[in-house]
């Protein structure tokens, strides 16, 4: 039952001890704050890594060439290893791989900006020549036609998967199926539309058959970069496909297996699990600091309320001698603490919460940060364990008051 004169016996005591009270509160709504703060930073982190594997398949491996670096075989350092159709074939028969696709730099120099062309509307687009797969390498959302298929790499077909950001400038109305674009000096009909969580600049791509680009532009059967998906295979598993790889394309195109130079392998599901426990030490650390601090708090809410029982001694005798029952007693110091830490807890709380807000509008989102949040039943789950806490700490006064001698209470003169 609410009792106002409690309440204000309650607060009266905390404004007599403010110093003590303010310094107390200020520890433990710091410890709240530095909680929600910092997880809400961790997930802040980890939403904008994510954001930059958003269009890659976790379960992919990237391969990339280089220059020797190891005499083998005869064969000089610095030699440059040229991937081939065949690579693409022979990556396929891997263990456990089930999506592979190859990429074909049209300018030779591993960029792939070309003028595109609907009449006098013309710009610059990343035009990437791949296999049908590449569909599932870079989470490419379709949302009008198809993708490339078997057949449009069998026919080196003149078709083209467009993003929505390049058929949105390219094309007044959003019926473009079928139309037709110029990439550099050839003429495409669009079969597709698509849509990429990796944004912008992901929307902003063309798709055209590899085998079409490399018949035109003189690519023979070169292939620039290898991807391919491994399944649920482990990173133990998939360390064991890069060495089968690596042998296999070192048998392929006369270079030491172990030459790091010659083919650089960016294995994703190694680097998702690597970034996935960075996180989640940097969350423990979050919650042991934090917890350090609230727990620092809870001791001063134990002393103060020690302080108080203590200066109140005689006003406690005489409560006694006038037929107080202890448990009221024990209640109402109790009930200060609660007071105490659940107001400081929720000061926290919103401190902590309104500086994220703040964050997330003054900080733009970037590859390596975006929307800090916390799942606010985190923080509420915290705020009560600190009020349950703050409870127990002014257990131990309480009881230490309901133990006071009512006799030698009023002899007390301090």
């Amino acid at each position: 039952m609410f009792n106002i004169d409690r309440w204000r016996e309650i607060l009266d005591t905390l404004w007599h001890n403010k110093l003590r009270s303010v310094l107390t509160a200020f520890a433990m709504a710091w410890g709240i704050f530095m909680l929600v703060f910092l997880l809400g930073m961790g997930n802040g982190l980890s939403n904008g890594v994510q954001a930059s594997f958003a269009d890659d398949a976790t379960n992919s491996l990237w391969v990339f060439t280089g220059t020797t670096s190891v005499a083998h075989q005869g064969m000089p350092i610095g030699r440059r290893i040229k991937l081939s159709n065949q690579d693409v074939t022979d990556t396929r028969n891997l263990p456990m791989v089930d999506h592979v696709t190859g990429r074909f730099s049209i300018q030779d120099n591993f960029t792939s900006e070309l003028k595109v062309s609907v009449g006098k509307k013309v710009s610059s687009f990343d035009v990437r020549a791949v296999h049908p797969d590449h569909l599932y390498l870079e989470r490419t959302i379709m949302v009008a036609g198809r993708f490339l298929s078997d057949v449009d790499l069998k026919q080196r077909a003149k078709v083209a998967v467009i993003g929505i950001d390049v058929a949105k400038f390219l094309f007044d109305d959003s019926d473009v199926i079928g139309r037709w674009l110029t990439i550099g000096t050839g003429v495409y009909q669009v079969v597709g539309v698509f849509t990429d969580g990796g944004g912008e600049g992901e929307r902003a791509k063309i798709y055209i058959p590899i085998s079409t680009a490399q018949a035109a532009y003189n690519g023979a059967d070169r292939v620039h970069m290898l991807l391919f998906t491994v399944g649920d295979a482990t990173v133990e598993q998939t360390a064991a496909i890069e060495q089968r790889l690596r042998a296999n394309l070192g048998a392929a195109h006369k270079f030491a297996p172990q030459d790091k130079q010659a083919v650089r392998i960016r294995n994703n599901v190694e680097q998702s699990q690597s970034i996935r426990r960075i996180f989640e030490m940097l969350s423990q650390f979050v919650w042991i600091m934090a917890a350090g601090t609230i727990l620092a708090g809870v001791v001063g809410v134990s002393n103060i309320m020690m302080i108080a029982v203590r200066e109140r001694t005689k006003e406690i005798g005489i409560r006694k001698a006038l037929g107080a029952h202890p448990r009221h007693i024990v209640g109402s110091v109790v009930q200060e603490a609660v007071t105490l830490t659940a107001g400081a807890g929720y000061i926290g709380l919103c401190a902590g919460v309104g500086a994220l807000k703040l964050l997330a509008v003054f900080v733009p989102k970037n590859e390596m940060f975006a929307d800090p949040s916390i799942d606010l039943r985190v923080a509420l789950t915290a705020t009560l364990v600190l009020v349950i806490a703050g409870a127990l700490a002014g257990l131990f006064p309480a009881r230490a008051a309901a133990r006071v001698n009512p006799i030698a209470a009023l002899r007390d003169e301090g």
